[in-house]
């Protein structure tokens, strides 16, 4: 995917002229002339879906509406819905407004989906039919409305149904490709091979379907495999009431089959059976994604990237979340795609359940950008003096120096919903905001994306969000590849990459996402300090530093949202030598939440503290690293020491650290105070971090813990290892296990380790964590020991 072709500027804003250049056989050429045709549907949400009949009403209309809709919207913007209201209102007000970009463009209201369906009879060839009974063939048939000008019906006998009033009793539509046969029966049925293939049957219509599309229509060509999503299939007409209606993302099919993509809806995981069909064998699912991403990248050689829209179904499949019926956290599936996803050279545009229903993005992908789309300036060492941030000899004025990673900015989806609120909040402009918006996203919603940048205040800068151009994991873009084995594909994610930062004035990564992947390796590092030249903050990195003059920075944590106790939290963090450089991550907060959160820091720091942009940030942390000679701390009094300890009321080296999923409270047991971890079960560990200079040059340790010894079982320890195939890139494994016994008398236990590596990799930069397990656990005294000769 590449961004906008250069144009020259006319004027103002929306008054320009562009053709989007777009990957292998996509074409979308701009077209001004011509009418708007603005259809509402909004009347759908007064049908009762708790009736079979409405429900599927709702799906039917919807699924034939939106692949009309990225037929229609294929060569030029024609065919706008209303659909979710309150955005789609505040869009299209926006772009038929004076100067707006469609301003003056002859309107057509239709009403009715036969008058509609007429208007555009030019652009359909067909029909495709879908099968109930498999319901993945709804996205098969997305699948080739894109690829063959098709239309998608859901098959239906009943004389109301939209397919027998549109396709038999109406327009009499030519069916070009059914999944039934003529008496209703489904065309995909058990047997030892797949429907019109001599591939053997995996024993799953489901995956039989999916199967039949890598092989009739991925291999051959007939549709762009760089273009994917990730929606529900037609099992939402059974699973309907596990989120809000307008979640079954039909409306987001449009993009897609304007670009003549894939569609797919299966589970991630190896190791269970999906509760969508559960006749097939444990990972089959996965493993069908598997073998369509290959086919998908072999497509183009890995000389490029793919591109899949929309996210795992959290609240419907796959996960342990309400009644999905998966055994695993929605947290986790989300990075388990993330992985796969990585190792083919796929990235997510994350239309992730909460804002995931996107309306119109066939229409707005033609929202003409410029070539070069500036943002505010960025700092020069002239400016960094100028602000008094450094002297006269080069040295950082000793502060806390703070940026805000505004987030999540990864989907489409999210700046289609949100940005109408926040964006015009009057707060904006008041305190430094770093905006990260995925610059890909400007491929489904450049009329967002370029209402930003022309509406900024000096006090808006932008960054690249979760990852860059998209979400992955970057360290699976790096070999081994342990879900494809496929090569390196670094080098098509920094070409990708360096096209949107060029076009959006980019060169920082606000946030690299590692999930359980592997962090960034040498090749990574390398690729990023060339694209993202300015800095990455990232997950597994040391906590600052300089890769061939790109600076980079560990993410700190996520804010609470009382914006007290965001400002507390921070202090929580700060050393005793400044200068320091912070980052912390907050999601979808508001302007007006970040000022409070800056106005309670100054106050909470005593004025120690100051807010700025990442990129000012970054530059400072440049100047930090490359004169060292500058900053020598005093010696640690725990250099040379061979033991530091931590109790409540006397910290020697070691100190316990409250996280979100591991906070504590101090008590007192027989006179002996300590702390209790575990009083929350869902938040249940107890982290320790130790001083950075005790822990330099040696691996070996033996942890004592000092613990009020009730209950059976054990108690886990979980410690930052130098083993990288350990959890979360070696952060957190598993050590030796603390034993109870219930004597309800305080114990002491020594646990050994000999790979540590202690940089501080945990949660809000701890170095081990104490699991209980759910229960509640009393700790009175920690001893670590060096075990090093």
């Amino acid at each position: 995917m590449t961004p906008c072709a250069s144009i020259h500027v006319i004027s103002i804003l929306f008054l320009f002229s562009c053709t989007p250049a777009v990957t292998g056989q996509e074409s979308v050429p701009s077209d001004p002339a011509g009418e708007l045709v603005y259809y509402d549907m909004t009347s759908l949400f007064d049908l009762d879906l708790k009736d079979p009949v409405q429900r599927r009403r709702f799906w039917d209309e919807t699924h034939l509406v939106a692949s009309l809709q990225g037929l229609a919207n294929r060569e030029s913007p024609k065919l706008y819905i209303r659909y979710n209201k309150e955005p789609d209102d505040f869009w299209w007000n926006m772009i038929t407004a004076p100067e707006g970009w469609l301003h003056g463009k002859k309107i057509k209201k239709i009403e009715g989906l036969e008058s509609l369906l007429s208007h555009f009879q030019p652009v359909f060839k067909g029909a495709v039919v879908w099968d109930e009974k498999v319901p993945a063939t709804s996205n098969l048939a997305s699948t080739l409305a894109g690829c063959e000008d098709l239309l998608c019906f859901r098959y239906d006998p009943s004389p109301d149904s939209i397919c027998q009033r549109i396709l038999h009793s109406g327009m009499k539509i030519p069916v070009r490709h059914s999944f039934v046969d003529e008496k209703g029966n489904s065309r995909f049925i058990a047997g030892t091979h797949i429907l019109d293939t001599t591939l053997s049957s995996t024993g799953s219509l489901k995956c039989n379907a999916y199967l039949w599309m890598i092989e009739k229509l991925i291999k051959p060509g007939r549709v762009n495999a760089q273009r994917m999503g990730y929606y529900l299939d037609g099992d939402w007409l059974n699973i309907w009431d596990r989120g809000a209606p307008q979640n079954h993302t039909l409306t987001n099919h449009d993009f897609v089959i304007s670009r003549k993509g894939v569609f797919f809806d299966l589970n991630v995981w190896d190791d269970e059976v999906p509760c969508d069909d559960p006749g097939q064998k444990p990972g089959e699912d996965a493993r069908t994604l598997r073998a369509l991403l290959h086919a998908a990248y072999d497509t183009f050689k890995g000389e490029g990237v793919i591109h899949a829209a929309g996210f795992v179904p959290w609240a419907y499949k796959y996960t342990n979340y309400g009644k999905a019926g998966g055994h695993h956290d929605a947290v986790p599936t989300e990075w388990r795609y993330a992985e796969i996803l990585s190792c083919f050279n796929a990235f997510m545009d994350a239309d992730a359940i909460g804002y995931c229903a996107m309306a119109n993005a066939s229409f707005f992908q033609h929202c003409p950008l410029p070539s070069k789309i500036p943002q505010n300036s960025k700092p020069t060492r002239e400016s960094l003096r100028a602000r008094g941030f450094i002297d006269e000899t080069g040295k950082i004025a000793p502060r806390r120096y703070i940026a805000h990673y505004v987030g999540d900015y990864d989907a489409a989806a999210w700046m289609y919903w949100v940005l109408p609120r926040l964006w015009t909040d009057p707060a904006r402009g008041k305190t430094p905001l770093n905006w990260a918006f995925n610059p890909n996203l400007c491929e489904r919603f450049p009329l967002g994306m370029l209402w930003t940048r022309t509406t900024r205040t000096d006090q808006d800068f932008f960054i690249a969000g979760d990852s860059g151009a998209g979400y992955l994991n970057p360290g699976y873009l790096s070999e081994p590849r342990v879900h494809s084995g496929l090569p390196s594909g670094m080098a098509a994610w920094e070409k990708h990459n360096q096209a949107f930062f060029d076009q959006w004035d980019l060169s920082l990564v606000g946030f690299v996402i590692d999930g359980f992947a592997p962090g960034l390796t040498e090749e990574g590092l390398d690729a990023y300090s060339r694209f993202s030249k300015d800095g990455i903050v990232a997950q597994k990195i040391p906590p600052i530093g300089i890769h061939k003059g790109m600076p980079y920075l560990r993410m700190k944590a996520d804010l609470p949202g009382d914006p007290r106790e965001a400002a507390l939290r921070m202090c929580d963090d700060f050393e005793e030598e400044a200068p320091q450089f912070l980052v912390y991550r907050s999601i979808l907060m508001s302007p007006d939440w970040y000022l409070k959160v800056s106005n309670e820091l100054a106050q909470a720091s005593d004025g120690q503290a100051e807010v700025v942009d990442m990129y000012t940030l970054f530059a400072l942390i440049r100047e930090f690293v490359s004169h060292p000679e500058l900053y020598t701390p005093p010696p640690s009094p725990y250099r040379s020491a061979r033991e530091v300890l931590a109790e409540p009321e006397n910290h020697r080296g070691a100190r316990p650290v409250k996280v979100d999923d591991g906070p504590f409270r101090l008590t007192e047991q027989g006179g002996t105070k300590a702390w209790q971890a575990g009083y929350d079960p869902g938040k249940p560990y107890l982290y320790f971090r130790l001083d950075d200079d005790f822990t330099k040059g040696c691996s070996k340790y033996v942890i004592e813990v000092t613990f009020l010894d009730e209950g059976q079982g054990t108690v886990n320890l979980e410690y930052d290892s130098t083993d990288r195939n350990a959890a979360f890139g070696g952060a957190y494994k598993s050590g030796p296990a603390i034993r109870l016994s219930n004597s309800g008398t305080w114990q002491t236990q020594k646990l050994a380790i000999e790979d540590a590596r202690f940089q501080n990799s945990q949660n809000r930069g701890a170095d081990f964590r104490i699991s209980p397990g759910g229960r509640s656990f009393v700790v009175s005294r920690i001893r670590v020991e060096k075990a090093c000769d």
